[in-house]
């Protein structure tokens, strides 16, 4: 007869999760020589290798730092590569449309957030406010409401460009294709 052995499932083998097991887990350490860290992060030894390295997230981001893509080229062999993997990836030179495709906080770019803070505005502020703030500011900084003041002129003019920022942003959002465009027929 047979030694019954210990478990954890009470007799219940359903009750165990799948590929459960009381062997030990093999944990892969960091390949940074004196690293005591689990190295989960993979990095290529060299371009187009299987081989890799196994670094913790800090060593990681150090190699990452330090990766040179270009090594071992002379500048004109870098600047033809640069050009043509550029030509290859055009399709995202039009990101000005897009939300996600430029700097900023993902709703907006880098450039309608500094129109917002020039209209003293917060981040999330839509439209309407945008157009009762511009008014306001405008008509305070107005050079004919300010005669010779040089600075409310400089105000002004920034204003005036940061509206044209977020009303041209709010035309790119509120655009919609016609039927023909959009690829529909009649």
């Amino acid at each position: 007869m047979a030694r019954s052995t210990r478990s954890n499932d009470w007799g219940f083998p359903r009750w165990r999760s799948y590929g459960a097991s009381r062997e030990a887990q093999q944990v892969r350490m960091c390949d940074r020589h004196g690293c005591d860290k689990p190295g989960d992060c993979p990095a290529p030894k060299s371009p187009n290798s299987r081989d890799r390295w196994y670094f913790c997230a800090e060593h990681a981001g150090e190699y990452n730092r330090n990766w040179d893509y270009f090594e071992g080229l002379d500048a004109e062999e870098r600047e033809k590569r640069t050009r043509e993997e550029s030509r290859d990836a055009g399709a995202y030179k039009a990101k000005d449309f897009y939300g996600w495709g430029g700097p900023g906080d993902g709703s907006r770019s880098r450039d309608e957030l500094r129109a917002l803070s020039v209209l003293e505005l917060e981040s999330d502020a839509d439209f309407e406010a945008v157009k009762k703030s511009w008014r306001k500011l405008a008509k305070e900084n107005h050079p004919d409401v300010r005669p010779g003041d040089s600075e409310a002129a400089v105000r002004f003019q920034a204003i005036q460009a940061a509206y044209e920022v977020l009303r041209r942003a709010e035309d790119a959002k509120s655009w919609k294709p016609s039927g023909r465009a959009a690829g529909m027929a009649d």
